[in-house]
């Protein structure tokens, strides 16, 4: 499966529900891409759903709309724009009852301008076109089999319609044009951020104000939905993977009937859904189930993380956290609210509907309280034994230790925020209530330390403003943070001579300051000490048993030309991230050199792989001086005193004894 990188990002709609989360994962997870997004901030757009990618480097607001032409062209040419993912559109499909020709301006004329400017300009090497499981219309109510892909496309109201007729575009220019197109078709989206309008916050707000909550018809319609991260990591996987030319259905097998999600809803908020729940006139056509055959995303590597009970409650969460993210949308509120589609706010026709709105608006400032929802437990409520708030979901260690808490039946999630944005850090606390954070984030370099000494700026943001930050939300919160360093800030001098087995202990103060990387991490870790609740590890050079791994410190020096050949103390992560898990069950704190005990030479680690994976492998060496002609920064090399983590671990193995068990024999094609 050939994989895509893209360079540079045009997002359609970005200050919108779905196409923010997405925005704001591919700005966190992929600081190499830079991310221009185009918003003419709708009624339903916000900038603060961008907040977590706004003072990043490679993130780029416009305003302005999608139907200016002259608007599109300047941006991707002047912004050098190689791909772009396409959200921007109405969606409502009450709006679209009301003001169907709107959405066809939006959503089938403003991609028609799109690919134009794709077909004049040349250079956009995908275009992703984010559609909607509406087009295929009603399904079946017997049916145990999903809409797939090439099923017939029978939209039955406007908004699908149009939705529809913009995909009929994008296949005639990837057919007439050469355009590299892939289509998405989605089931329903919720979670933090969307617009009221929609049912699932519409609930939430209604109830928190103690309000009715209106079903359409009988609560019979069955709807399928996904949690909005889940389906932003969708949207990764299919910009990366997904095949040109294909449609993909971002869905789920897991269906709900409105009526249950009111009564769910309910339940969380302690309310009789008896008296609560109000049945309203249905719509002029009302789907009855929309139900996608998603197994084709899947086998591009995809799945559904997000239970209903688990991505419920986190929405909840945050709209009971965020009442006023919106705003005053009384409107919104309505059974079947009629908004007409302007920029820079939120406006509502004369229809009946609109003088209720008033109703709306006075019985909800005749609320004194705001209704909270309730914990499940009527007793003292139980905190999980463990849970894991894992930063650096992208790297390669963040990602072995989620392997790992799987592995181990761990729970644990993946941090939102950026480490250098205080509050986002306090939302993923707050949302997620771990009792350890781990902090495998960082800047190592792109692709090694030399990146650290032309991007020295970025460097202290991330290995410096952010760690302490971090740092310093989790004493507020009363949190262990388990903190992946580096030995990489000592090398070999006079007391500490180069085989002599004297290696640096914990107390040691850092004497490396050759490369800009070290001397940061030098100096965080240094700052560190102040915390009394940060267990540093110092790993050097790490080492796993995938040899395809282009991060792993073995498979790099059997790709290169030449090595210098030094002993120096490594890190089996196989044995030693396990290791950390216990680290952090034990609450231990303070700094740990995080190695194997005893050195390793680059020629001993060759001669191991030579034995036992290519016997006709061959390499040479070369001495630190020519070494120097070909790097930017000097590299660090030492030995580091791995004594107080034996003591504590007396099963820890030695670095060649781990490094056969581990890797070597697990790999063994000899």
């Amino acid at each position: 499966m050939a994989s895509y990188t893209p360079k540079n990002i045009l997002i359609t709609g970005a200050a919108g529900f779905i196409a923010s989360h997405v925005c704001n994962r591919l700005i966190r997870n992929y600081p190499d891409y830079k991310i221009v997004v185009l918003d003419k901030l709708d009624y339903c757009s916000n900038l603060k759903n961008l907040f977590p990618s706004k003072s990043s480097p490679n993130f780029k607001f416009v305003k302005g709309d999608i139907g200016s032409a002259d608007l599109v062209n300047f941006l991707l040419i002047t912004e050098s724009i190689d791909t772009i993912m396409h959200f921007a559109a109405q969606t409502h499909v009450d709006n679209s009852f009301g003001n169907s020709f709107e959405f066809t301006k939006n959503n089938i004329y403003g991609t028609h301008v799109l690919l134009e400017a794709c077909k004049v300009t040349g250079q956009i090497r995908r275009f992703i076109h984010v559609s909607t499981d509406e087009v295929y219309g009603e399904t079946d109510e017997d049916a145990v089999v999903g809409n797939h892909e090439a099923s017939q496309l029978l939209p039955t109201n406007p908004y699908s319609a149009t939705k529809a007729g913009a995909e009929m575009l994008v296949m005639a220019y990837g057919r007439s044009y050469g355009l590299p197109v892939i289509t998405t078709r989605g089931n329903n989206v919720y979670g933090p951020n969307q617009f009221p309008e929609k049912l699932i916050p519409k609930f939430i707000l209604l109830a928190m104000r103690g309000l009715p909550l209106p079903i359409h018809g009988d609560g019979s319609n069955v709807r399928s939905y996904l949690y909005c991260e889940d389906v932003a990591e969708a949207f990764e996987c299919v910009l990366h993977k997904g095949e040109v030319g294909h449609v993909y259905n971002i869905g789920t097998k897991k269906e709900r009937r409105v009526i249950d999600v009111a009564k769910d809803v309910c339940k969380l908020f302690s309310m009789d859904p008896e008296t609560i729940i109000k049945f309203v006139e249905n719509r002029p056509f009302n789907d009855q189930r929309y139900f996608l055959d998603d197994q084709k995303l899947k086998n591009l590597g995809w799945s559904e993380r997000t239970t209903w009970e688990e991505g419920l409650k986190k929405t909840i969460e945050w709209y009971t956290q965020n009442p006023d993210w919106w705003g005053d949308v009384s409107g919104a509120l309505l059974p079947h609210p009629r908004m007409l589609m302007m920029p820079g706010g939120r406006h509502f026709d004369g229809s009946e509907e609109s003088k209720s709105a008033s109703d709306v608006a006075t019985n909800s400032c005749s609320q004194t309280r705001m209704v909270i929802p309730t914990s499940k437990s009527t007793g003292t409520p139980q905190k999980p034994s463990l849970k894991f708030l894992i930063y650096g979901r992208t790297g390669w260690i963040g990602g072995l230790l989620s392997n790992l808490c799987e592995k181990q039946g761990i729970p644990f999630e993946f941090g939102k925020g950026r480490l250098e944005e205080r509050s986002s850090l306090i939302a993923d606390i707050q949302n997620i209530k771990p009792t350890h954070v781990f902090n495998a984030a960082g800047v190592t370099g792109r692709p090694n330390v030399d990146w650290c000494e032309s991007h020295k700026t970025e460097t202290i943001r991330a290995n410096v403003a952010g760690t302490l930050t971090l740092a310093d939300v989790c004493r507020e919160n009363g949190l262990l943070m388990m903190n992946f360093a580096t030995g990489c800030i000592f090398e070999y001098d006079a007391a500490h001579p180069e085989g002599s087995g004297i290696g640096y202990k914990e107390e040691d103060k850092p004497n490396f300051i050759g490369s800009f990387y070290s001397k940061t991490k030098a100096m965080v870790e240094e700052l560190l000490k102040e915390y009394d609740n940060v267990c540093t590890l110092r790993v050097r050079m790490p080492i796993s048993s995938d040899l395809n791994n282009p991060r792993n410190f073995i498979t790099k020096i059997s790709r290169y030309n030449k090595v210098v050949n030094i002993p120096n103390s490594m890190t089996v992560l196989d044995e030693l991230l396990p290791i950390s898990i216990e680290m952090a069950k034990r609450n231990l704190r303070g700094i740990w050199n995080f190695t194997n005990p005893g050195v390793v030479s680059h020629n001993e680690i060759l001669e191991m792989y030579k034995s036992y994976i290519d016997p006709e492998f061959k390499w040479a060496n070369f001495t630190l001086e020519e070494q120097a002609k070909v790097i930017v920064a000097p590299r660090s090399n030492n030995e580091m005193d791995a004594s107080k983590l034996k003591n504590e671990f007396p099963e820890l193995l030695s670095i060649q004894d781990s490094l056969i068990k581990y890797v070597f024999e697990p790999n063994k094609k000899t």
